[in-house]
């Protein structure tokens, strides 16, 4: 066992320098793969980041255009919506209601449907806040707003 390996031959000697320049060779190989991934990698992210700027471009250019054309749809649904309360009220004039009790009972749909969208409204903001994030932040010690009594209550709850 002097020297010899498991198939009976003898061992090489690991210092050589044969075996240097192999060594060598390979961190030679290894250092220009790693430029190489490096490089790669670099041209990826520059890859993405005109990606995204352009994507970006092009959703500042969709949200412009989507707020010209709910302009549109606004200004067009609402002259519709009052057309057909105008015909609503010429309908319930003509079954024989008072003109005030028609336009009333016009005015009453629209203001319930108001009252409707308001709620939404309020409803879709509310969840719009992000509560649970700044929940954790807050917990972090980030972002922590100052006049927020109710998580002050909550937190002095917990901590006694």
């Amino acid at each position: 066992m002097t020297g010899e390996t498991a198939q009976g031959s003898p061992r090489q000697d690991d210092g050589g320098p044969a075996d240097k320049l192999r060594i060598d060779e390979s961190l030679r190989a290894i250092g220009s793969e790693g430029r190489a991934t490096l490089d790669a990698a670099l041209d990826a992210g520059r890859a993405l980041r005109r990606l995204a700027s352009a994507d970006f471009a092009l959703s500042r250019s969709a949200l412009g255009r989507g707020l010209a054309w709910a302009g549109v749809a606004v200004v067009f649904g609402a002259s519709a919506w009052l057309l057909l309360m105008a015909a609503l009220i010429a309908l319930l004039f003509t079954l024989g209601l008072s003109w005030l009790l028609s336009i009333s009972l016009a005015a009453l749909i629209s203001l319930v449907v108001t009252g409707v969208a308001a709620w939404r409204v309020t409803v879709f903001f509310d969840m719009a806040g992000m509560h649970a994030t700044r929940r954790q932040l807050a917990r972090l010690g980030l972002f922590d707003e100052h006049g927020d009594d109710d998580d002050a209550a909550t937190c002095a709850g917990t901590k006694g």
